[in-house]
């Protein structure tokens, strides 16, 4: 009867959520937002230029308070990334995200994109994919509605949300 309740005791920490030793956290690299703007709208560019920005660090921000990934900072070869995104889209180059997190020496990179239908209907994606393997291990979509400040931020909350709830984080 002793040792029964001590695997039981064993097997619940083993399984509890913080009392066992977690896996360690990948690293990757979350490159800025890019805009798809199908609008046309060059009257708001600037403004939209300055949101990307912000919801590129809120998402880093949630994904490090969140422990989804071990964040790093690809600054240190932001001629490289800006080199290739004068040629490419990030989010859809044919595997050049993935080349650029191997030259970062990262397990995982993170391209995000706005799509702008309207100053009414955007939405907001993001796409994982793992280095070594150059799958896609994650995409996320949140759809939002109004161009504000409000309405972007609270697009990412939600759409960090939703992968806090379904275990998505450090795939």
């Amino acid at each position: 009867m002793k040792s029964s309740r001590a695997l039981v005791l064993c097997l619940f920490l083993l399984h509890a959520p913080g009392m066992a030793a977690d896996a360690p956290l990948k690293r990757i690299a979350m490159f800025d937002f890019a805009l798809i703007d199908e609008t046309l709208d060059h009257a708001a560019e600037a403004a939209q230029r300055e949101r990307l920005q912000r919801i590129s660090e809120q998402l880093r921000r949630e994904f490090i308070e969140r422990g989804f990934y071990q964040v790093i900072d690809w600054h240190r070869k932001a001629a490289l990334v800006d080199d290739m995104r004068s040629h490419v889209a990030l989010h859809d180059c044919n595997g050049c995200d993935v080349e650029l997190g191997r030259a970062l020496g990262v397990d995982r990179v993170l391209t995000g994109w706005v799509q702008k239908v309207s100053n009414l209907i955007l939405n907001i994606n993001i796409q994982v994919k793992d280095v070594r393997s150059g799958r896609t291990v994650l995409m996320k979509s949140v759809d939002i509605r109004g161009n504000t400040d409000r309405s972007w931020e609270r697009g990412i909350r939600h759409l960090t949300q939703s992968m806090a709830d379904k275990g998505q984080g450090n795939r």
